[in-house]
């Protein structure tokens, strides 16, 4: 089938890697119950969160690192390097894992707070901890706020089929993720958790948000760019953000809830976030379109110096990701433990995101230093050779050079003697 596909220009995209870190930190500020600072992420003021953003972008980069690599080198590599990323996002996964359960025992025993294993859904791991353990493994039981990486692997060791149909008929697969999407809502599919339930995050439903992410892309916006850019547009999304913003505030505040028919206040509240609500997709889809419009590529405003922070964080995502989700149980924690007064809540919070921050400008400077040294420039020994002067009426002659045909260098006699001579 003919590439439909329109790859990205070349050059990192800052914006995703400013994007993701801001995900990154509100992600973290998110998981910190009974925290005031988590009032500036985006959950407060409309339908869809930093979660929306993280499998958005991830879809998005996946398609566009991946792509191209597919197309020149063929499906089996693009699909192994595919599986290749799963494999780390695994791994991580599982360490993240051990350690934040590891965490939990020892602060639930050492403080002897038994609740906390409660809290997090550890409990079956004292009850039947070698089951527990093997779910883990298989991705099916998952401590509270451990739920996005398991996630990510599933719609990444999936997609290398997907993106090599998207390369070719972008807008049908498109349309199919959307056809998976509405089945799944109405006939309640969704994978099994353990012990019980199904998962937080039904990757039929959130796959909607990493495939259209692939598709933006892949030309989807390049291709919709008349509508994007058209003054009802404009107006539609502000003022579905404005309606958003009233909603989720009405969730948020009982008596201003009250307000509202029962029908209208119903009908956004609670905020379907496992199944990913119809109008939680089009609030992220909203975002999307006023960004493209509004924050192009090259938009000078990224190259501040106070996005730094942000920039790396999302640059190092996956680790600075794993931070974040253990340091949000040790700022819950200390919380719990000491007053959590509105002073401690911005300590922790603060602290976390320097961390954090930390963890990302160090990783960065260490994939700097496995990178080989450039080899300085050696000055010139030898004078170059002059091009004898052609003479009126007679053939040019070529300079006298120190290769032979074919590219070749000439070897002396004198050089074998020194080479011979020379230790190894």
């Amino acid at each position: 089938m003919e590439i439909q596909a329109i790859l990205p220009s070349k050059g990192r995209d800052l914006r995703l890697d400013l994007f993701r870190g801001v995900a990154n930190w509100a992600i973290y500020l998110d998981h910190i119950p009974n925290n005031v600072v988590n009032w500036i992420t985006t959950r407060n003021w409309g339908f869809s969160d930093a979660a929306d953003l993280f499998v958005f972008i991830s879809g998005y980069t996946a398609s566009f690192v991946y792509a191209k690599m597919m197309l020149e080198r063929g499906f089996i590599v693009g699909g192994t390097r595919l599986t290749k990323r799963v494999w780390q996002l695994y791994v991580a996964h599982i360490v993240l894992f051990v350690i934040y359960i590891v965490a939990i025992g020892y602060v639930a025993q050492r403080f002897s707070d038994p609740e906390i294993i409660n809290e997090f859904n550890v409990a079956g791991l004292v009850a039947n901890p070698i089951e527990t353990l093997r779910q883990g493994l298989l991705l099916k039981f998952k401590p509270v706020n451990l739920d996005v990486l398991p996630l990510y692997i599933v719609l990444m060791g999936l997609f290398p089929p997907v993106l090599w149909l998207m390369l070719r008929r972008p807008d049908a697969v498109m349309i199919g993720s959307f056809v998976l999407y509405f089945a799944a809502r109405y006939f309640e599919w969704n994978l099994q958790a353990f012990p019980e339930g199904t998962w937080y995050f039904n990757p039929f439903c959130w796959q909607l948000l990493f495939v259209f992410g692939a598709w933006c892309a892949l030309g989807g916006t390049v291709r919709s760019r008349s509508i994007i850019d058209s003054r009802g547009m404009l107006w539609f999304c502000l003022a579905y953000l404005v309606f958003a913003l009233v909603m989720t505030m009405a969730g948020r505040f009982q008596e201003f809830g009250d307000l509202f028919p029962r029908w209208l206040y119903d009908a956004f509240n609670p905020n379907d976030k496992t199944n990913l609500a119809p109008y939680r997709f089009l609030h992220f889809a909203v975002i999307v379109v006023l960004v493209i419009r509004f924050v192009p590529k090259d938009w000078k405003g990224l190259e501040w110096r106070g996005f730094d922070p942000l920039i790396k964080c999302g640059q190092q995502s996956l680790a600075v990701f794993c931070v974040g989700v253990f340091l949000s149980f040790v700022a819950h924690f200390e919380l719990t433990m000491s007053s959590g007064s509105l002073l401690a809540q911005i300590l922790v919070s603060v602290m976390g995101i320097a961390l954090m921050t930390l963890v990302a400008y160090y990783i960065s400077w260490s994939k700097q230093q496995d990178k080989p040294a450039r080899p300085a420039a050696k000055p010139a020994t030898q004078a170059a050779p002059v091009a004898p002067v052609a003479t009126a009426g007679a053939e040019p002659q070529p300079a006298r050079s120190q290769l032979q045909d074919g590219g070749v260098p000439a070897v002396s006699p004198a050089m074998i003697a020194a080479a011979r001579s020379s230790p190894e």
